[in-house]
């Protein structure tokens, strides 16, 4: 039996590291959630986002907006990044997000994984756990590729 070993390849465009995308921050809701990236694998993206008082609810809870708000964050750059930026670019379409557990203070982190990469639309899968892998969240994401 012939067994062939395939290697991983980066599905991203350019190298790229978390610090890299930090260091591109503008004022804008990621810098003003605290939304910080973490890694960046062959084919994942992953940040963490606070649970303070930016990002709660009324009740103390974390926000489920918020959760949108990390997800589409993580997706829209991945996204992104498996892109030439000279020649297209990525734009939310639609997101579904399902909140499964709840969360009082720390740190949330999220971690987006392409399910599709299409010529024309792009669908990313963002699993969000608690401190301790607790799965909170999870969401996907559909993005418009739109050429120049």
């Amino acid at each position: 039996m012939l067994v062939l070993k395939r290697e991983k390849m980066s599905i991203w465009k350019v190298p790229v590291t978390a610090e890299m995308i930090n260091a591109n921050k503008k004022e804008d809701m990621v810098a003003h959630l605290g939304i910080e990236f973490t890694e960046v694998g062959e084919d994942f993206i992953a940040a963490r986002m606070p649970v303070d008082h930016r990002t709660r609810q009324p009740f103390g809870l974390l926000h489920g907006g918020a959760h949108v708000v990390l997800a589409e964050t993580l997706g829209s750059v991945g996204a992104n990044l498996t892109l030439d930026s000279t020649k297209a670019y990525a734009v939310g379409l639609d997101i579904n997000s399902n909140h499964l557990k709840s969360v009082r203070d720390g740190y949330v982190y999220g971690v987006a994984k392409p399910i599709h990469i299409g010529g024309t639309t792009q669908v990313w899968e963002i699993r969000i756990s608690d401190e301790k892998g607790i799965l909170l969240n999870i969401s996907r994401l559909t993005m418009f590729v739109v050429r120049h």
